[in-house]
């Protein structure tokens, strides 16, 4: 399949020059950009530094004069461009870069004509504008995708996190009622057709299955390069798996067993069980908070784990 053909159609009103780098590179991931124009009134002082970046960019400058007070006129520029383009046929989406409500019209005009429409705006950006279209995007995100350590959400203008994980929550339930596994590419594509603002790049995130991973609420598993989710298991479930581990190690006898071995065992017979789910994040701490066990080193100085209840003893 050939790659969509898109129009980039910056608003220089609001949106600062620091970002065409990343603009551009960001658009690039969803296909050829064929047309690349910018908005403003160029002999403004405040224009100076975009004019530095158009060229070096290749970006077409448009001059709108601003000849009434509180009228936008790049406003309407920028709107007349996109029909213009829109009944050539030569593109397959758009993207409107701007913090500008202004625009959502446009946005859900182009939709209705097939078009894909990928906004990006700075975080202040209404929601108005951001669900208007096929996917947005916050400036502020790109050029910026460590790991948010300390686990806050990077801005507070997107959907919330409990309504999405409450959307995950109804993915999955529906599509285990009709006995089929949910990969997470699906849940993803999901998630942005009900909110087009998703990004994990809100919540100090680079990859969705870590998200996901560490909300503590879904488990995910990787079979043949595919990944799919699913519930994590409750209370009742994960007694039944420690009270499973403790009848191991206890059959083991006076000799014990060798972590890897009865990692082995849990996982064969639990192939949903994950040490993470119980806090851990090795197997070996996890069954070293187990009572009435002990671990020791055979001869081998292999770590093994036996039980100490008194008929072994």
């Amino acid at each position: 399949m050939e790659n969509k053909r898109f129009a980039l159609l910056i608003d220089a009103d609001n949106i600062s020059a620091k970002y065409i780098g990343v603009i551009l590179e960001e658009l690039s991931t969803y296909g050829i950009i064929t047309y690349k124009r910018i908005y403003g009134d160029w002999t403004s002082t405040q224009a100076t530094k975009w004019k530095e970046e158009l060229l070096e960019n290749s970006v077409l400058p448009v001059q709108q004069f601003s000849n009434t007070v509180g009228k936008n006129a790049t406003d309407s520029t920028l709107i007349i461009d996109a029909m213009d383009i829109l009944y050539t046929g030569n593109v397959e989406g758009f993207c409107i870069v701007s913090s500008d409500s202004d625009f959502t019209r446009l946005a859900s005009r182009l939709r209705e004509s097939g078009m894909e429409v990928i906004g990006m705006g700075e975080e202040k950006t209404p929601r108005s504008f951001r669900v208007a279209c096929s996917r947005f995007v916050n400036l502020e995100n790109l050029g910026n995708q460590d790991e948010n350590t300390d686990g806050k959400d990077k801005q507070s203008n997107t959907v919330k996190r409990e309504a999405v994980y409450n959307a995950i929550t109804n993915i999955i339930t529906e599509n285990e009622n009709k006995g089929k596994n949910v990969e997470l590419g699906a849940v993803g594509n999901s998630l942005v057709n009900m909110y087009p603002d998703f990004d994990v790049r809100n919540y100090g995130y680079s990859l969705l299955s870590r998200f996901l991973e560490d909300s503590g609420l879904f488990r995910l598993n990787k079979k043949n390069n595919i990944i799919s989710i699913s519930l994590k298991n409750n209370e009742k479930d994960k007694e039944e798996i420690r009270d499973y581990i403790h009848t191991v190690i206890t059959a083991s006898g006076i000799k014990g067993i060798g972590f890897s071995e009865l990692s082995n065992i849990v996982h064969g017979k639990y192939n949903s069980f994950n040490v993470k789910d119980y806090g851990y994040s090795q197997f070996s701490k996890f069954i070293q908070s187990f009572d009435g066990i002990e671990i020791f080193e055979d001869s081998n100085n292999q770590k093994r784990v036996k039980s100490i209840d008194r008929e072994f003893l």
